[in-house]
């Protein structure tokens, strides 16, 4: 009889900690998952930039990679302003030929 007893007690244990469990999941591949996949792509976007690529930074300036220093992980940006010197990871985006292409209707 106490056997009967505990085993439902571990039975509806585990079933009253499936919604919880439920939750943890979707927050993993609805939310944890994905920004974990953007941010390999914009290390790996990071890495490749060349001279010469006009860009984005994350404050929204537009200008044209004038240098790159690997020593101390900063580029060099020409705006219309002038030359102005940030880390490389505030580089959001590259605008390139294919980017600004009116959409073909």
């Amino acid at each position: 009889m106490y056997n009967v007893i505990f085993l439902q007690e571990v039975a509806g244990s585990f079933m009253s900690m499936l919604p919880f469990l439920a939750i943890i999941l979707v927050f993993y591949f609805f939310m944890i998952r994905p920004q974990m996949n953007r941010q390999k792509k914009e290390k790996a976007f990071q890495a490749e930039i060349k001279k010469g690529a006009k860009v984005v930074t994350t404050s929204g300036i537009h200008g044209k990679i004038a240098e790159i220093n690997a020593a101390d992980n900063t580029i060099t940006i020409e705006t219309g302003a002038g030359k102005i010197k940030f880390e490389r990871a505030s580089i959001s985006m590259e605008l390139s030929n294919k980017n600004l292409a009116p959409a073909k209707k």
